[in-house]
């Protein structure tokens, strides 16, 4: 299966519905977190809710309901809120990075300290040979998770309310590039293999319709996939639906 056009890539979220320590979401809410080099856009698809921003423009609540789209640039923190069975399909730039880690949580400043410190914090229970990871375990450390990116997101509005945004973000904005770093040769490849490479062809064919030729057009294909039997995973906002597009 090929790509997506223009090498995005999709998901089906639902959103938790575990109350929050903040109270905030009538029926719970996902992990606050910025993508460090793609474009998230959520379109809802059922029920109600909020996506929260924190952007150098400062805090904005932007009402979810069926029919809504909302995009979301590289360094805005954003934070999923549920308020009745909020369903969406996430659609992502640069197919692939994001899952890549190209997303960084909120969490407080020392669990930023270092990519081990924040590999720790972030790590999910895994199965193995003499482990015995249930559904249950999981779900647990990703609340846990989710509760502990709640505390550094409270810290960041804190500040944000003192500072100013712009202020408040700086030093995560420089702690989230300092992670991610070592992942960008990586990330590189998957990039060129992806949403440059569709962008790349797209210049191809531009190129030869301006002389009059369009060999691609004899090539042509239509694909059909399903999405993964399995059951939704874990994603930071919600339980996740997927499509393999490899």
């Amino acid at each position: 299966m090929t790509s997506l056009p223009g090498g995005v890539s999709v998901s089906r979220l639902r959103v938790y519905d575990w109350p929050a320590p903040d109270g905030v979401g009538r029926a719970g809410s996902g992990t606050p977190h910025l993508h460090v080099a793609s474009t998230e856009a959520y379109v809802v698809l059922s029920g109600t809710g909020a996506l929260h921003t924190l952007g150098p423009e400062g805090f904005v609540e932007h009402p979810l309901r069926p029919g809504v789209v909302v995009t979301v640039q590289p360094g805005v923190v954003h934070r999923a809120v549920n308020d009745g069975d909020l369903e969406v399909l996430v659609v992502m730039s640069n197919a692939g990075l994001p899952e890549a880690g190209d997303a960084v949580m909120t969490f407080p400043p020392p669990a930023l300290a270092d990519t081990v410190t924040y590999r720790d914090a972030a790590a999910l229970p895994v199965g193995g040979a003499h482990a015995e990871v249930t559904d249950e375990h999981v779900a647990q450390a990703v609340r846990a998770r989710r509760d502990l990116a709640l505390q550094g997101y409270g810290q960041l509005l804190q500040a944000a309310a003192r500072h100013g945004a712009a202020a408040a973000l700086r030093p995560f904005h420089e702690a989230a590039v300092r992670l991610v770093r070592p992942s960008v040769p990586h990330w590189q490849d998957l990039w060129g293999r992806t949403a440059f490479a569709a962008t790349d062809a797209t210049a191809a064919v531009l190129e030869g319709l301006m002389r009059g030729a369009a060999p691609h057009l004899a090539h042509g294909r239509s694909e059909r996939v399903e999405s993964d039997p399995a059951p939704r995973r874990y994603g930071m906002c919600g339980r996740m639906e997927t499509w393999d597009l490899r």
